[in-house]
């Protein structure tokens, strides 16, 4: 990793839960020696991508990551593309409903939509998908770059007792995901949460992220699953029209023969 890369990594630990790190929190999270995440931090806030707080002395984004994310907003407006689709989906299924945004080897949250349908649901109160363990990662690895597997297999953290952690395993996951042109995860991430996702594309012509429903696994039935299925393909096509992209015509062949399949539930993947 380039001096560059790794000084523009520190913004990645900056979340909604944890908004301000001091310098050796941040040092700890990074795995960095204090002199190196400090020249580090000097450039990001010379640039105004950090500030610190002048009460806690911790770090924070700073304002300049503001002007960037307008300016993304207004030239690629991810976020208004995905809000109608995914209340349909929601409205739909019934589920909670949410896409993902892949920036780099990092698999984003960018909208969640809650069904009120039901008074018990899954909350997503997430702000990255692991690779391994999640619908929307899984897509990632079937759609997007080979690279993301080595980053994936590097990483296979237990979250629950059925999340992969082979790579091999992980692997044959991902080829039913391009087989099938969906990907699953029955409580690899979260106990008693299944999830069924595909994958998003934009003007570029490659992977852009993923749709996806989480569910509560004791309603998750066969003929609820062909349901979500119908409209995962209805949203993903939309939100990839709106990211000006195209579904390629592989994926929209493995969905056509994955639904034209009898109504049963899949082998976990």
């Amino acid at each position: 990793m380039s001096s560059a890369s790794k000084t523009l990594d520190l913004l990645t630990y900056f979340t909604v839960d944890r908004p301000e790190i001091g310098l050796t929190r941040l040092c700890r999270l990074a795995d960095r020696d204090k002199a190196t995440t400090y020249r580090h931090l000097q450039s990001l806030e010379g640039a105004g991508f950090v500030e610190q707080n002048p009460l806690t002395k911790n770090y924070r984004l700073g304002p300049r990551l503001l002007q960037l994310a307008q300016i993304r907003e207004v030239t690629v407006p991810r976020s208004a593309g995905v809000e109608a689709p995914l209340n349909v989906l929601a409205d739909a299924t019934g589920e909670t409903s949410h896409v993902s945004v892949l920036s780099g080897q990092t698999l984003y949250t960018l909208e969640a939509v809650e069904s009120p349908r039901h008074s018990i649901r899954v909350i997503m109160d997430v702000d990255t998908f692991p690779l391994h363990a999640t619908s929307s990662g899984h897509c990632a690895l079937a759609f997007g770059s080979p690279a993301l597997m080595d980053v994936a297999a590097g990483s296979l953290t237990a979250f629950t007792e059925t999340t992969v952690t082979d790579p091999q395993d992980l692997r044959t996951r991902v080829e039913v995901t391009q087989s099938s042109g969906f990907a699953r995860s029955t409580g690899s991430f979260e106990d008693d949460v299944y999830s069924l996702g595909v994958p998003l594309f934009d003007q570029t012509g490659l992977f852009a992220g993923a749709v996806s429903t989480a569910s509560v696994a004791s309603r998750f039935t066969p003929e609820l699953e062909q349901i979500i299925k119908s409209h995962l393909i209805i949203a993903a096509r939309a939100i990839t029209r709106n990211w000006g992209g195209t579904v390629p015509a592989s994926v929209e062949a493995a969905w056509a023969a994955t639904l034209a399949q009898p109504q049963e539930l899949e082998p976990s993947t």
